[in-house]
């Protein structure tokens, strides 16, 4: 694993990497109607997440995914977010999921947090990603993002946002980022 990926600092927020310890907190994400609307069925117990979870740890010291719990700075957890299907030159994003205490623009931070970790510390150049066709705030905040549509079938809609893109806007994302700070100081 690359240094520096264990815990990634935001304005609001951090990324760190999942441990087995999550489980409950994950599955209880993943089973909670308020959050998995958009999400693949869960068939599973807090146990299995946890098996899961020791079997994800194995990729991501090879490098080949990185699944991060997403905290406010005072350590509650409010997400999760999860780079995986990482290739030379791309990955893909998902198993986003903010809750109830994440704090105002969540939502741009963690996905700035987390593009930046593929673009700019592991040197990728696309990010591929969907989502369900009904998840229409997901589908508007990825447009607004400027990823593009590249496809659309009966259930997703699918993007890609290429990392000349990510870094033409990151810093505008950014001032959004600390205008909202300092509003909420």
């Amino acid at each position: 694993m690359i240094d520096g990926l264990k815990k990634i600092l935001g304005y609001n927020l951090c990324l760190r990497l999942i441990t087995p310890e999550d489980a409950e907190y994950v599955h209880g994400l993943r089973i909670n109607p308020l959050y998995n609307t958009h999400l693949s069925a869960v068939t599973g117990t807090e146990a299995d997440q946890r098996v899961w979870i020791e079997a994800y740890k194995t990729r991501e010291g090879e490098g080949r995914e990185y699944y991060y719990i997403i905290e406010r700075l005072d350590g509650i957890a409010c997400g999760v977010v999860r780079l995986y299907e990482i290739t030379s030159d791309s990955f893909t994003w998902g198993s986003w999921i903010l809750d109830h205490n994440k704090p105002a623009k969540a939502a741009l931070e963690s996905a700035l947090l987390s593009f930046g970790i593929g673009f700019e510390r592991l040197g990728l150049k696309n990010v591929f990603f969907d989502a369900k066709r009904n998840n229409t705030h997901a589908i508007a905040f990825y447009r607004r993002l400027g990823a593009v549509e590249t496809s659309v079938d009966d259930n997703n809609v699918y993007f890609e946002y290429e990392r000349n893109l990510f870094m033409r806007d990151r810093d505008n994302h950014i001032s959004i980022l600390q205008v909202a700070n300092r509003e909420n100081k």
